[in-house]
């Protein structure tokens, strides 16, 4: 009681390391949790008063660290809505492993819980600065993504997207590729 423990809420660490104002260095998705809490509590409660500290001076205005905090916020909230739009877009692969038959990936009309009016085929997802790939399910007929119909596009769906790879040894239109090895 009578502390912010704002970084707490966001990380999960209770111990006194953690139950501090200091939410510098927050990732987008444990900024995103302090959001919630925050809509949690505004639609809740009432509030009764403001802690001074980091966030509110003395006379309960907005110091500089919240309107940083806010706008760091706003940033997560928009990284979730690209985060959100790309899934619509690329939708995750079905995936299984076993050590008999390797690796398969697949693609279905609701495969990462993405429920679409087409399958896809499978394709190795770079994002630009980031290491590595992820499988995701491309559309491969009809316009490109946001793109609305019409007669101006080559009929591959999001196939020539930069960012995408096919599997090596995969039929460039099947709904699922097998890796062994």
């Amino acid at each position: 009681a009578g502390r912010d423990a704002t970084r707490a809420f966001a990380s999960g660490d209770f111990t006194p390391a953690g139950l501090v104002d200091n939410v510098s260095g927050l990732s987008p998705p444990e900024l995103l949790s302090i959001h919630s809490w925050l809509s949690f509590y505004s639609d809740n409660y009432d509030p009764v008063g403001k802690l001074v500290g980091r966030f509110y001076d003395e006379n309960g205005a907005p110091t500089e660290a919240l309107r940083e905090v806010e706008a760091a916020i706003e940033e997560a909230l928009k990284f979730q809505a690209a985060s959100e739009q790309e899934k619509q877009q690329f939708p995750p692969c079905n995936s299984e492993w076993s050590s008999a038959k390797g690796t398969r990936f697949w693609c279905s009309r609701q495969s990462g819980g993405v429920h679409r009016d087409w399958a896809g085929v499978p394709r190795k997802l770079y994002r630009p600065g980031s290491q590595g790939s992820h499988c995701v399910c491309v559309k491969s007929t009809g316009p490109p993504w946001g793109q609305p119909d019409s007669s101006q596009h080559s009929d591959r769906g999001d196939l020539d997207n930069p960012h995408l790879e096919p599997y090596e040894g995969c039929h460039p239109l099947a709904e699922q590729c097998v890796l062994t090895g």
